[in-house]
């Protein structure tokens, strides 16, 4: 009787949940896509990339909106821990191979790739390597696993990464680095840190994007949507900050703008859940009751 009860209590709760999501389903990712990491809209046709992080191939994908394969484009990097892909005005793809789970990679980079040569493998066109300097231990103490990252954009020639706190005590603040997108070996800059709350589920920081326009990013977690606005320059924290439900848990990890108001978030397949991509509005986020 009472393993009924929860049964019952369980299915209510996810009834509810989509029941109050503003997010709907877009497609469903190929099947072999079950680990996808990052994603992007594309800038020339209906279609998106995705990555997919460590223990999968060094490849992008490019899959249409119906869920479809169109192109694996295999590129001639290792990949250690892809964790997020983003672009800038130009069409230029970034891979963020920056996932450092453990705090104790010194290798950490973002590879720039372009797509518009029709070829099926691709080198990259330059690698920008970096180091946190607020980091003097590899790994650092159980309190202070501030070091890892599955988050990024590009925005005006500079990378802004946003790490996942995987701390002892989470207590949901992440730090945000600048780096100058260009050749060479760089030192991050600490612009600042914000906390998204105290959970881990719904506050670890698993994917960034910024709009077409830049006037405006988001920050996901598995439930949840921050949206930064009105700010100037790189000052992000001293501008508008909204915390967006999305009524809805899934494993997500990647996010991308389609237009200035609407997003695209992947979740990774676990067993029969997830593995999909998911299409929703701002402008729903903020309105809803």
């Amino acid at each position: 009787m009472m393993r009924n009860i929860v049964l019952l209590l369980g299915l209510f709760f996810i009834s509810c949940q989509e029941n109050n999501s503003q997010i709907t389903v877009l497609c469903k990712m190929p099947k072999k896509l079950k680990e996808v990491s990052g994603i992007q809209w594309g800038k020339s046709g209906n279609f998106f990339y995705v990555i997919q992080d460590s223990g999968n191939e060094s490849s992008v994908y490019k899959v249409d909106t119906k869920g479809e394969q169109l192109q694996e484009l295999f590129v001639n990097a290792e990949n250690t821990d892809w964790e997020d892909l983003a672009s800038d005005k130009e069409g230029n793809l970034y891979l963020g191979d920056f996932g450092n789970n453990d705090n104790e990679r010194k290798d950490l980079c973002i590879y720039a790739i372009t797509t518009k040569e029709k070829v099926d493998v691709i080198r990259p066109k330059y690698k920008v390597s970096f180091y946190y300097p607020e980091q003097t231990e590899f790994p650092p103490s159980k309190k202070e696993l501030l070091y890892d990252c599955e988050a990024f954009f590009e925005r005006d020639g500079f990378f802004y990464l946003f790490t996942k706190n995987r701390s002892k005590g989470f207590d949901g603040t992440t730090l945000i680095y600048k780096i100058p997108n260009k050749e060479g070996h760089h030192a991050a800059q600490l612009l600042g840190k914000y906390k998204t709350g105290e959970d881990f589920n719904d506050s670890a920081i698993t994917g960034a994007a910024i709009s077409p326009d830049g006037s405006k990013f988001v920050l996901l977690s598995h439930s949840k949507v921050w949206l930064f606005d009105n700010f100037k320059s790189d000052d992000f924290l001293n501008g508008t900050i909204s915390v967006l439900e999305l009524n809805h848990y899934s494993q997500k990890e990647a996010v991308c703008f389609k237009d200035n108001n609407t997003l695209l978030i992947a979740d990774e397949k676990d067993k029969k859940t997830g593995g999909n991509v998911y299409e929703v509005s701002l402008e729903s986020l903020k309105t809803k009751p």
